[in-house]
């Protein structure tokens, strides 16, 4: 059995590393993709997880397999398509550490996957299953999307969901509103930005924007708010959850990494989300936040995710 299969991007982030004698900006290929992100810091929680996506037959997707499997996490999910060249995201970072992106993907490997390429025995071996929006931008991934959360329901796993909204991947802002909500009656527990809110829900207060996803039929939901550390809201009400104090180098897998620690508890309650009290949903946020905040003070997403015992020490610091 798998804790959790995650499904969508896998790319490469190449982030700033200073600048040549010519005085040129110089990139870093950084592992990336948010799906691969949670399941990283999962594992680095001692847990077991596997990853379903598809890269190109290149450097850069065999970079991204060996990844994968010196982090642990099962690839049998993941193809590597000759057709196609892996996606790749470049990204800016401002003096506060917040990233802006462009993407090479026209069409990027990941896109490409289809309701055949999908491993549905992984599926049917896994507590949870979770994905993002990424993968619904595009034709045929958004059907290989929708496919696997039906055999996910069929089998009874635990659906997540972290919308993980990026503008420039959408034909248009009504799109991704469109896209991203189509999911949502499949979802048992998911996770939003302060930004996203208003894209998923309509309402742009994180508060009335949870209250919304349960009216929904989403039990568990999170928001996460930055420095200020998240919301968390389930059928007994809502409660904010404040973050830890770190120093911010990249916030690049940030709310990845919080979304890992999140699940990492819920696994660890045993507990479907319509079961979490208000009481123990704050306690995994805390967990999350306590994680998110070792992850953004290095660089890169999946290599910044720290172990549990990192986890526990700032905890109890």
């Amino acid at each position: 059995m798998f804790d959790v299969t995650a499904l969508g991007e896998l790319l490469i982030d190449f982030t700033p590393s200073g600048k040549s004698e010519a005085g040129r900006r110089l990139f870093e290929q950084n592992p990336g993709g948010a799906p691969a992100n949670v399941l990283a810091a999962l594992n680095r929680c001692g847990l077991k997880t596997a990853f379903i996506g598809k890269v190109g037959q290149d450097m850069h997707g065999q970079f991204l397999k060996e990844t994968l499997e010196a982090a642990g996490i099962c690839t049998d999910g993941l193809i590597a398509d000759p057709t196609v060249f892996t996606t790749l995201a470049f990204v800016a970072l401002n003096d506060a550490g917040e990233r802006s992106f462009s993407f090479a993907r026209k069409p990027g490997a990941d896109t490409m996957l289809t309701a055949e390429d999908v491993n549905s025995g992984l599926i049917e071996q896994s507590r949870v299953f979770h994905v993002g929006s990424l993968s619904l931008t595009d034709e045929p991934a958004k059907s290989a999307t929708l496919a696997a959360l039906k055999k996910a329901r069929e089998a009874g796993c635990i659906i997540s969901y972290d919308p993980n909204y990026r503008a420039p991947l959408w034909s248009s802002r009504e799109a991704a509103i469109e896209g991203m909500r189509e999911v949502l009656p499949f979802v048992d527990v998911m996770k939003m930005s302060d930004e996203e809110t208003e894209l998923l829900t309509g309402i742009k207060e994180p508060e009335q924007a949870a209250a919304k996803l349960t009216e929904q039929g989403i039990p568990l939901a999170a928001v996460t708010l930055g420095s200020e550390g998240a919301y968390v809201y389930t059928r007994e009400g809502g409660r904010i959850v404040p973050g830890f104090s770190s120093h911010v180098v990249d916030t690049t897998g940030a709310g990845d990494s919080f979304w890992g620690g999140f699940l990492y508890s819920l696994i660890q309650s045993g507990k479907r989300p319509a079961e979490v009290s208000l009481t123990e949903a704050a306690s995994f946020a805390r967990f999350a936040n306590a994680l998110a905040s070792l992850c953004v003070e290095k660089r890169g997403g999946i290599p910044a995710m720290p172990a549990l015992n990192e986890i526990e020490k700032r905890l109890n610091g």
